[in-house]
């Protein structure tokens, strides 16, 4: 069974630095591209950040560019996205998602075929 699992989510303060990993279960993550989505409460979700089976390529969306880095340990089958300065409106539920395209040159916001339950990030004070 194909699984993605993610961690890391909690209440953080504004400005803070969580690292949010994606592991996988079932299947091996080296050859599929990740995407990291997020769903803030009554809006829809957007697409954060990706980064390619190889990791040479990422993208990012511009709310969070500069503040975000996506990264990939094949080695550990997971995939971690660091976040720092951390805003009030980062406040959503994080998912990650495989890509079921094996070994795409590039990455894509909007591509997510293997989907884990998510993980709920909070910025307050």
């Amino acid at each position: 069974q194909l699984q993605l699992v993610e961690s890391g989510g909690g209440v953080v303060q504004p400005g803070g630095s969580p690292r949010l990993p994606c592991a996988a279960s079932g299947f091996t993550l080296d050859y599929h591209a990740i995407t990291w989505f997020r769903q803030a409460s009554g809006k829809e979700r957007e697409g954060v950040s990706c980064i390619t089976s190889s990791g040479r390529s990422t993208n990012y969306a511009d709310s969070v560019k500069g503040r975000f880095t996506i990264s990939r340990d094949n080695a550990k089958n997971a995939v971690y996205l660091q976040m720092n300065s951390l805003k009030p409106e980062d406040t959503a539920v994080y998912y990650c998602a495989a890509d079921r395209r094996v070994g795409v040159s590039e990455c894509s916001l909007f591509q997510g075929d293997y989907w884990g339950q998510g993980t709920s990030v909070t910025v307050s004070s």
